[in-house]
């Protein structure tokens, strides 16, 4: 039937007219070959941002991104094959206990994580605060590390959907970032490139989330969930509340430290429920459980009896990771040189806790990168002393800080401002909101 020339697309999109399958992968393939100048591709992407696109053409947007790059194959085992995603959250550590979890399930999971840019660390970051543990792999070795232990949590290769990574720098620097068709291309053509059956999408909002607004949290999730399912995943996605940090600690070394007590049956309540949750609806897309609910008890089992943990320590060992951090992370992972207790300045209860105000704290101590080409510092990081609706009085300590260098006074009233603490006890309500079918 022909290809329109570039410009005639881009002005098509510009009018704000729908993009047929064609047009859009000569876009996208213009993208990725280099034939498409910055320019070119920044008014296709601020002509999106503008004039949004209907599901059917996000679903083709979405397809095209995936054919760009290399796919994985799993062969008769692709009903087995699954993966979760975050949009991001402070102390966000879930995938660290769920992919091993899954794995002891019987699913294979080849987890493709990124790294974090502002707030905390991403997921490959806290991964590196253990000695040896490699994050780049090639394809071949993802195939063997999950074949072989059920599951591998490691970053992008440089064939996984190659047209998202120039998108992405050109979204960032013509403020179309914010883009929900934009974002679920973004995500779903690198999960996709793994070969998932199916996907859990734990789209987080609030304060310390990336979708501040419920609203559109949901509407992420919609979009998200819709074009999964135009992509042939079995796909779900969790509305979950982000104003409060998760689990008891913020810090790439210490986020370890804290899956590693998650997988030895000892985890925060609030950790445990969210990797629950998740796994348990992935174990029901996949017909590994009846219902969630059945499948959020599996998960938990393997949380106690010592399957999971064995999964992720296999996990480490084969990616060249010291499997004796399980064992002794006092001694192995990364520790700050000093560490600080912060107390409690009034009698009451602990009514809230604001997660992106921590977030800001652990990175002005290092935790995370103001910049892509900083540097992030394992070792530090806040441990949160206390949770919603407890009982506290005057000098009980609030947080743990652990740092490199003496706390100013300003921090530590910076830390005080994060808490309220009322008179009367305020329940603590459910982080997840809604499901998403």
């Amino acid at each position: 039937m022909g290809l329109r020339p570039m410009r005639e697309i881009l002005r098509k999109k510009r009018n704000g007219l729908h993009l047929t399958s064609a047009e859009l992968h000569h876009f996208v393939a213009a993208v990725t070959d280099q034939s498409a100048s910055d320019e070119q591709v920044g008014a296709m992407l601020m002509a999106i941002f503008l004039n949004g696109l209907v599901p059917s053409e996000t679903v083709e947007l979405t397809r095209a991104m995936l054919d760009s790059g290399d796919q994985l194959d799993w062969g008769a085992d692709h009903l087995r094959v699954v993966d979760k995603h975050s949009t991001g959250g402070v102390g966000d550590k879930i995938s660290l206990p769920l992919a091993p979890a899954l794995a002891a399930n019987g699913l294979l999971v080849p987890m493709i994580s990124g790294r974090g840019l502002g707030h905390t660390g991403g997921t490959l970051d806290k991964l590196e605060s253990i000695p040896g543990y490699r994050v780049r792999l090639a394809s071949d070795e993802i195939h063997s590390v999950v074949r072989q232990v059920g599951c591998v949590i490691c970053g992008q290769t440089d064939r996984i959907a190659p047209a998202d990574r120039r998108l992405y720098s050109i979204r960032d620097v013509t403020e179309t970032v914010d883009s929900i068709p934009l974002i679920t291309g973004s995500i779903l053509s690198k999960k996709a490139a793994a070969g998932l059956s199916a996907l859990i999408l734990d789209v987080k909002v609030g304060r310390g989330a990336f979708m501040t607004d419920r609203e559109a949290g949901q509407e992420l999730a919609e979009s998200l969930v819709q074009v999964g399912k135009g992509l042939g995943m079995r796909t779900s996605a969790i509305l979950t509340e982000m104003d409060h940090p998760i689990g008891r600690t913020i810090g790439n070394s210490l986020e370890i430290h804290e899956t590693i007590e998650c997988l030895k049956g000892a985890g925060n309540p609030d950790l445990v429920d969210l990797v629950a949750a998740l796994g348990g609806e992935l174990l029901a897309l996949t017909g590994g459980a009846s219902d969630c609910e059945s499948g959020a008890d599996a998960i938990r089992r393997t949380l106690t009896d010592g399957t999971a943990l064995d999964r992720f320590r296999q996990m480490v060992e084969a990616v060249g990771g010291d499997p004796h951090v399980i064992d002794s992370p006092d001694e192995l992972l990364p520790s700050s040189p000093l560490s600080s207790v912060i107390e409690c300045p009034d009698d009451g209860y602990l009514s809230s806790i604001d997660s992106l105000d921590l977030a800001w704290i652990a990175l002005d101590l290092g935790a995370g990168r103001k910049q892509k080409a900083d540097t992030v510092d394992p070792a530090v990081g806040i441990e949160v002393l206390s949770s919603r609706g407890a009982s506290l009085q005057r000098g009980q300590p609030l947080f743990r800080v652990h740092h490199r260098h003496e706390l100013s006074d300003s921090l530590r009233e910076r830390l005080l401002d994060t808490v309220v603490v009322s008179p009367e006890n305020i329940a603590a309500t459910s982080r997840i909101i809604t499901t998403i079918r």
